[in-house]
């Protein structure tokens, strides 16, 4: 880019952070224009210009002050008519023709009053140029043909138009980038609400998978300990399912964790976003259950119907954390029943112990139900079920929650 034209963007640039500067210089202008017209031009003899004063410092003055007003047209766009209007009737009473200036400062005075104001005062604004101009031209000395009264009623119309477009565009693009703005907004508080909610999910998700897998392995390890010396084959037996949870847990995190990654290729990419569990995998889980010495029968009533997605996962994480209670409460002797009732529209899903699990879960949940309860309620609640988590009629512990088939 030119020096040239690098000084002609600083100059517009300073010109549009300082409108009021701008608007004197088109004043200026126009003076340093119209002036040396005004008193170096002669009038055309006959056809009433006999009639006008010849030009003097009064006339000049008057000029001058109709034309400066322009200054505050942005401002005060109102006033900076009327005045320009009261001057020329000044002029007009003094019998001065009029000039350049002080006629293209009128027609300024009229698109600013359109451009800068509301729609009922440039209206008003604009029925007073128009009636004003109007009677000034009929009541000119000097003979107006029709064709040129029109033609100049038709220009302050048209200037007054202009300046309305151009309002109603600028505030078309005004509400344009307001909107713009607004939606940029709205998209950043989705997006802050997205990460919120994937970080519960993957909270969630980490938490059934270790609280589970662990519980399962802290279990198995106990009964090792205690039989280690006189049965070393279950001994053996149970370190092995403690090596298989294990791996089964190290798998399942490596496969959330792997959602957070974003620069892996896509071959361990497919590994790690392998399909989520669900209730077509609940057989691998009670085994597993059942290796740690609990229990666990499992009902299914209904015609059974795969659900969405979505509530097969949530309907998997929900037994897995009520069976990981019950390994952690119910005690050594309990039993736990697994059912599910297929409905025509709805799938209810119960876990229910016998163990003593209500007293030694509620003291130790106290007024914190801890996240597994709080994941459950989130999961149940994410897909429009209904959650019902309390003590058993005749001892235990029961979970019920009801999920919609249909998403």
């Amino acid at each position: 880019m030119s020096p040239r034209i690098r000084g002609l963007h600083a100059v517009r640039a300073w010109l549009h952070a300082r409108p009021t500067a701008a608007d004197a210089l088109l004043a200026l202008g126009l003076l340093a224009v119209g002036l040396p017209q005004l008193f170096l031009e002669e009038l055309p003899a006959g056809h009433g210009y006999d009639h006008f004063r010849s030009p003097d410092i009064w006339d000049g003055l008057v000029v001058t002050a109709v034309t400066m007003a322009l200054t505050w047209r942005r401002r005060h766009p109102m006033p900076v008519l009327l005045f320009i209007i009261g001057g020329e009737l000044v002029m007009a009473l003094a019998h001065y023709p009029p000039s350049v200036p002080d006629v293209v400062a009128f027609l300024v005075a009229v698109y600013s009053v359109a451009a800068h104001r509301g729609l009922a005062q440039s209206a008003l604004g604009g029925a007073t140029a128009f009636v004003y101009f109007l009677a000034y031209l009929l009541l000119l000395p000097v003979s107006v043909a029709p064709e040129v009264l029109i033609t100049d009623c038709a220009l302050v119309i048209g200037v007054w138009v202009l300046g309305r477009n151009l309002r109603l565009r600028r505030a078309y693009f005004t509400e344009l980038e307001d909107r713009a703005a607004r939606l940029e907004r709205a998209r950043g508080t989705d997006a802050r609400a997205a990460r919120v909610e994937e970080r519960s999910r993957i909270a969630r998700e980490l938490h059934d998978v270790v609280a589970h897998h662990v519980s399962v392995m802290t279990v198995q390890a106990g009964a090792a300990r205690r039989i280690i010396d006189r049965d070393p084959g279950s001994a053996r037996e149970a370190m092995s399912t403690i090596e298989e949870v294990g791996r089964t847990a190290l798998s399942e995190m490596r496969r959330i964790v792997g959602v957070l990654r974003t620069d892996r290729d896509p071959e361990r990419a497919g590994r790690e976003l392998a399909p989520q569990p669900g209730l077509g995998d609940l057989g691998e889980l009670l085994e597993h259950v059942r290796e740690t010495g609990l229990s666990v029968q499992l009902w299914m009533e209904g015609e059974a119907r795969p659900p969405s997605p979505g509530v097969d996962v949530a309907a998997f994480r929900l037994i897995q954390e009520a069976l990981t209670n019950t390994l952690k409460h119910a005690g050594p002797q309990a039993r736990a029943w697994v059912r599910l009732y297929y409905g025509d529209s709805d799938l209810t899903v119960e876990i229910e112990d016998d163990g003593r699990g209500t007293s030694t879960f509620m003291a130790d949940s106290g007024d914190n139900p801890g996240h597994g309860l709080v994941g459950m309620y989130e999961r149940v609640a994410l897909y429009g079920g209904e959650l019902k988590i309390g003590p058993r009629v005749g001892g235990g512990f029961g979970v019920r929650a009801r999920f919609p088939l249909e998403p």
